[in-house]
């Protein structure tokens, strides 16, 4: 019986605004409704993917933030999210509170990955949602990981902000995470009608290749409306292009999980 290992991937990029968080929660939808086991972790202050799950936080609720520091274990602060058939680690501003206390740490980079150990078996992914910076949180999250998943927008600065994430990679390589991979790049908000979107991704492809997914998510207001029910796009509208294209990426990343195997 070989002990059964989740894939623990980090969606992340710090230019905000790229549906980073959007990304996480839709492809652990679409992960969920194609049976897989999943856990997402909302490892971003601004809780995002808290709500979009459909989960409010009450100010006696357990989050990553007690996680984090110590308080609570794992098994008590995950919870399933509403209807949306994955689990949940609830994060919210507290956790700029818990960034500050891992600071004095000696082992900081390597409390999430810790804290994971006890409940990882349950699951076949999990997902964590990184804060827009590249700061102790995402090194954490970058740390307990073994891929990064990075969604890009097709737009003019876009280039810019992968070089310093992939040198935050490869720093993260050399030091605590030798086996950290890029688990490829997704195109999100694409726009067909705009040029440069055809051109960046002409770029993403030439410099990428097989990293980059062949999904590509197109700018979607139904994408943008759902997290305000508390809802994933698959949930919210499952024949919108959105949901369509999650879908797909869902279904693309687990066979390349499975060919990895």
């Amino acid at each position: 019986m070989t002990e059964h290992k989740p894939k623990i991937v980090a969606v992340a990029n710090q230019k905000g605004g790229v549906g980073k968080t959007t990304t996480a929660l839709n492809l652990a939808a679409g992960l969920a409704e194609l049976g897989q086991r999943v856990l997402l972790i909302d490892m971003d202050p601004q809780g995002n993917a808290t709500t979009g799950s459909g989960v409010e936080l009450g100010d006696d609720d357990l989050t990553l933030y007690h996680l984090l520091i110590g308080e609570a274990d794992a098994e008590a602060i995950c919870i399933e999210a509403d209807e949306q058939g994955f689990d949940l680690l609830p994060g919210n501003g507290d956790l700029t509170a818990a960034e500050v206390a891992l600071m004095d740490r000696d082992d900081r980079a390597q409390v999430l990955k810790n804290a994971l150990m006890p409940v990882a078996e349950k699951y076949d992914h999990i997902l964590i949602d990184c804060p827009p910076a590249l700061n102790v949180l995402t090194l954490n999250a970058l740390t307990a990981a073994d891929g990064v998943l990075i969604p890009m927008q097709c737009e003019y600065y876009a280039m810019e902000g992968l070089s310093a994430l992939l040198g935050t990679v490869s720093q993260i390589q050399d030091t605590v995470n030798p086996d950290l991979k890029i688990e490829g790049l997704v195109r999100t908000m694409y726009d067909v009608r705009n040029n440069l979107s055809g051109e960046v991704s002409q770029q993403l492809q030439a410099h990428f290749g097989e990293q980059l997914f062949q999904t590509v998510v197109p700018r979607n207001v139904r994408v943008a409306e759902a997290p305000s029910f508390g809802q994933s796009v698959i949930q919210y509208d499952p024949q919108s292009r959105g949901a369509i294209a999650y879908k797909g990426l869902a279904g693309e990343y687990l066979r390349r999980t499975q060919e990895a195997h």
